[in-house]
């Protein structure tokens, strides 16, 4: 029987937000939305946090994460990726639970306003595809054919260019957001890989697949302005709640 590990990384640290992965956000730090929420689906053999702070280790405990490992200093740095992190939790928890995952759940903590069922949706796409591994977006806001520009050798250009022209956004190749929600793999493509989307690189065999979220799942905190947003949703989100 296939085991799924699902993995949720907490750094003390935060270049964009000071902070954010424990700043409360509605009363809550960031990181416990995601960890109920990863509990709430019922998907996963294991749930394990990886962090640098041994308050955060703590705190993720109090939240129902059965797994939880301090990582290495060389892993904890603002200018570390985030792939070596994930392998180095799966190492600790394949070393800790003595087994080995065939797949692995990366959750962002950035991304609160994600819901269980999108979660338990993303992985039962990604087994019925059988993918290498699968990411999330959403519809893009801009469109690289239509209204999307970038500067090269001093002039301004569209980012993508078809032969058609294109006048009308509605009518641009669709094109979508990653959001850093959701991140799927299975054993073998996370083992080799080095970089996050290295399944999206031009040469890469990897079959990706996307799961599609709508855009007000979507927002992934990595401003002060973010935050304010998402703090503001939630509030509204428990107010309409309260009066049902």
């Amino acid at each position: 029987m296939n085991s799924t590990l699902c993995t949720i990384c907490v750094r003390s640290g935060s270049q964009g937000v000071r902070g954010k992965n424990t700043k409360l956000i509605n009363g809550k730090p960031l990181m416990y939305f995601t960890i109920k929420q990863a509990i709430k689906t019922k998907i996963f053999d294991n749930i394990v946090v990886s962090t640098d702070s041994n308050k955060i280790l703590m705190k993720a405990k109090s939240y129902g994460a059965e797994g939880w490992f301090l990582r290495p200093k060389s892993l904890a740095s603002n200018k570390c990726s985030k792939i070596p992190v994930i392998k180095h939790a799966l190492k600790e928890a394949e070393k800790f639970y003595s087994k080995k995952f065939q797949f692995i759940v990366d959750l962002d903590v950035t991304s609160p306003l994600r819901r269980a069922e999108d979660i338990i949706k993303a992985y039962k796409l990604f087994i019925k595809k059988g993918g290498d591994a699968l990411i999330t977006g959403s519809r893009s806001k801009k469109n690289p054919y239509f209204n999307v520009i970038e500067i090269a050798n001093k002039k301004i250009k569209k980012v993508k260019n078809m032969k058609k022209k294109i006048y009308r956004r509605q009518d641009a190749p669709i094109t979508y957001d990653m959001n850093a929600s959701i991140y799927i793999w299975n054993r073998k493509t996370l083992i080799n890989s080095n970089i996050l989307n290295k399944a999206l690189e031009p040469r890469s065999k990897s079959r990706t697949i996307l799961y599609e979220m709508p855009e007000n799942r979507s927002i992934d905190i990595d401003s002060e302005l973010d935050f304010k947003i998402v703090n503001f949703l939630l509030k509204d989100k428990n107010k309409k709640n309260n009066k049902k």
